[in-house]
């Protein structure tokens, strides 16, 4: 498992396409704190809001 905070501050666009593109083709077990509510739509299978 990974922890991320914030992984796509300071990501152009592009990257950031590309990140979601690899996490739903490859599935990891991911916690991550992001406030980009379209990623976590985009990729998060469960959302814990506190």
């Amino acid at each position: 498992m990974k922890i991320r905070d914030e992984p796509l501050n300071f990501i152009d666009i592009i990257s950031r396409i590309q990140i979601e593109e690899l996490i739903l083709e490859y599935l990891p077990t991911l916690l991550f704190v992001e406030h980009d509510s379209e990623f976590c739509k985009n990729v998060a299978t469960k959302i814990v809001e506190l």
